[in-house]
């Protein structure tokens, strides 16, 4: 099974694709799909749909996570990644790919324990138990995988009590 786990933004979309492999899973790709500041978002959205189907022609993820939004006190941030959640769950739909999504701390529990590590925490536990370099995970891409790996330990260990809501 292979998983393509996304954390959206506008400018910079961390994504990690990981595959299931017995009980238990490898990164197949990780990296971000990054749009320049003076971009409009219009073209933003346009890079992010096409980003997404690219990694979709070149993966054929079974799912996709996307991290649940995180609504703050400013109203034009939400909107604006409401609007980059839009294109890039558009992508998915008009690639058949299913999306689910958790909250960023239940996907870092489930994956590491610990609802709160800071990127770099979650970049080097994978580095350590995958067996690569840190320097290959992006920071901009840890959520992205952490929420990847959640969805592999809920598809692994049906009994874990998180549940993914289904997009």
């Amino acid at each position: 099974m292979v998983i393509f786990g996304i954390d959206p933004a506008i400018r910079t979309t961390g994504y990690g694709v990981i595959r299931i492999v017995d009980r238990s899973f490898e990164i197949i790709d990780c990296g971000v799909i990054a749009n320049a500041q003076k971009m409009s978002h219009s073209e933003c959205l346009r890079r992010l749909y096409g980003g997404v189907a690219q990694i979709c022609d070149l993966y054929k993820p079974d799912c996709a996570v996307l991290e649940d939004p995180f609504v703050g006190r400013n109203s034009k941030t939400a909107i604006i990644l409401g609007m980059a959640r839009g294109g890039i769950i558009s992508s998915l739909v008009n690639n058949g790919i299913p999306a689910y999504s958790y909250t960023p701390s239940a996907a870092k529990r489930a994956a590491f324990g610990n609802g709160h590590a800071a990127k770099e925490q979650v970049a080097c536990l994978l580095a350590g138990e995958l067996g690569i370099s840190v320097d290959n995970i992006p920071l901009d891409s840890t959520d992205a995988i952490a929420l990847a790996v959640c969805h592999a330990q809920k598809v692994l260990h049906p009994e874990l009590s998180v549940e993914p809501k289904c997009l």
